[in-house]
């Protein structure tokens, strides 16, 4: 299964690499195994939003900026308005990142 980096700037993504720096410099861990980690963690934060979430979130707002590079597409858009079935929530900016989901399964 090929995967995408997308996850690695999320929040826990980004402390997963700070620890793994961490435990890199200071020799608890080699740098190969900390690169298998990371390649696990894209593949299991693909497989367990693709299996787990089942949320549906309809968004509107102002598109400021967009951008289709490498099959990856970004939306930035600006005063939108996200709604689900548990509410209604308004943000002055969102970022959206979206790949083909054809291409995780080659």
């Amino acid at each position: 299964m090929a995967t995408f980096e997308l996850y690695r700037r999320s929040t826990i993504g980004m402390c997963l690499t700070e620890t793994l720096d961490q435990m890199v410099s200071g020799g608890i861990l080699s740098p190969e195994l900390a690169i298998q980690v990371l390649i696990q963690f894209d593949k299991s934060m693909t497989e367990a939003l693709e299996g787990e979430v089942k949320s549906k979130v309809s968004i509107k707002g102002h598109l400021h900026t967009y951008r289709f590079c490498d099959n990856v597409w970004t939306f930035i858009l600006q005063n939108a308005q996200l709604k689900s079935e548990e509410g209604q929530e308004t943000v002055e900016s969102v970022k959206i990142v979206a790949c083909d989901s054809k291409l995780l399964t080659q």
